[in-house]
């Protein structure tokens, strides 16, 4: 497995995600950057967990020690990190984050001048002098050209601002009670706040973190939690945030999870009718239920399909031009005010649905019915590239005859396989998979 994954370097924090290699990574990527350099400024931000600060500093030193200098925001949101690396006209942005990921791992995403993640091709730039030892040796700075850091804390205003310009001027949220859950993550100060100051009444959970509970039975990992908060406060609506806050999942007024799919298509509808998507064109992953497409092309929208991971559905939109995209896990990209996928950004837009529908959240985000789809994450001790598996072909064949659609894939993040079966049958389906799970535990234990 090469450095980077599908979202940055990921890890266990003190294994993989180390401080020496924090340090050497921040090198490589400085070096990087360095002949782009305007202002000579680099964006380091951070979510909550106690790893984060062992990271941090590794991160700083790194960056110093190659001639640049770091402006410190601490806890924010990724979009955030994002949005504030272009606003302050910094050369790179840094968040350290493990996203949905426990507590013990974290990891380190990366964003250039406009706050946009990474290509793989500047990743593999980057991997490559990373394992370069003259380069990293040869590229510190001494005297006055090394680097400083400075730690800031108003910052925050900008990115509550620019979210709160995404939402319609003569719409608020007086009147409305929402239970947002902050995964005791990122999002934990500026999701309340947002809500709070459009008027909604707001109940807020999962905002204690303590470096140890990021995810831990709350947030976007755990939307029974938020659910139950829902229905014992009886509130209109729930959001959940995940650990670095780049994602949501929503809960109905009836304590019911609304599916990722059926949110993007209510969204993708909503923009349509306004005049809003541009180029009647939206972007998911191949992740996405069938039933998603075939809702929007009664409209007249086309929907096409990347790789998994939002910053490959970034690019593809940006190659089609379209301004709207996600991913079912919750990911969900409004180009025309972020670079990333951006759950409070997302949940405002959803609210704004509501309001202008006038329908309850259960009517406005159940605008179809899903195919019957069967997904496990299988955990495994090793990761044999897909077409060297012995039967595999056979395996896909058998599937493809019975009429249903597959995908398989291993995790970037984590050593699990992620399966995959949608169909017209549901039992089918579940029997299906059984032979699926067993074929690949044989495969790769």
């Amino acid at each position: 497995m090469g450095l980077f994954g599908t979202d940055g370097v990921r890890g266990k924090a003190g294994e993989k995600v180390t401080v020496t290699a924090s340090m050497r990574l921040a090198m490589a990527t400085g070096i990087y950057f360095k002949p782009y350099a305007n202002t000579n400024k680099i964006l380091v931000g951070k979510d909550t967990r106690r790893s984060g600060y062992m990271v941090e500093n590794a991160i700083v030193a790194g960056l110093t020690a190659v001639g640049f200098d770091v402006i410190q925001i601490g806890p924010m949101p990724t979009p955030a990190i994002a949005f504030i690396t272009a606003n302050m006209r910094c050369d790179a942005g840094i968040m350290i984050s493990a996203s949905h990921n426990p507590f013990y791992d974290n990891g380190i995403k990366f964003f250039d001048h406009n706050g946009k993640k990474l290509s793989k091709d500047v990743e593999d730039k980057i991997a490559t002098i990373y394992d370069d030892n003259n380069t990293i040796e040869n590229s510190q700075e001494i005297g006055k050209k090394i680097g400083r850091s400075k730690r800031i804390d108003d910052v925050i205003g900008r990115y509550i601002v620019h979210i709160k310009n995404s939402f319609p001027e003569k719409l608020t949220l007086k009147g409305l009670r929402i239970v947002i859950d902050c995964a005791n993550g990122a999002g934990y100060i500026v999701g309340p706040t947002i809500l709070e100051e459009l008027g909604a009444e707001v109940v807020v959970i999962g905002n204690t973190p303590n470096g140890f509970n990021i995810n831990e039975t709350c947030g976007a990992m755990h939307p029974e939690v938020l659910a139950k908060a829902v229905r014992d406060y009886r509130a209109d609506i729930g959001i959940a945030l995940d650990g670095d806050a780049d994602r949501i999942v929503v809960v109905d007024e009836n304590g019911d999870v609304i599916d990722g799919d059926k949110l993007m298509g209510a969204l993708a509808s909503y923009l349509d009718n306004k005049g809003l998507l541009k180029n009647k064109s939206f972007v998911t992953t191949i992740m996405s239920n069938m039933a998603l497409d075939d809702f929007l092309a009664k409209q007249g929208v086309k929907t096409y399909r990347s790789v998994v991971g939002d910053k490959n559905v970034v690019e593809l939109m940006n190659k089609i031009g379209s301004n709207f995209g996600g991913e079912e896990s919750g990911h969900v990209i409004f180009s025309n005010y972020a670079t990333t996928g951006d759950g409070i950004l997302t949940g405002l837009q959803a609210l704004a649905l509501m309001l202008e529908s006038g329908k309850s959240a259960s009517e406005a985000f159940n605008p179809f019915d899903l195919y019957p789809q069967v997904k496990v994450n299988l955990e495994v001790s090793k990761k044999v590239p897909l077409e060297q598996i012995d039967g595999l072909n056979e395996l896909k064949k058998e599937i493809e005859d019975a009429n249903i659609r597959h995908l398989f894939r291993y995790s970037g993040t984590e050593n699990k396989i992620r399966l995959l079966l949608e169909g017209s049958k549901k039992t089918e389906l579940n029997s299906l998979m059984q032979s699926v799970e067993a074929f690949f535990k044989k495969a790769l234990s």
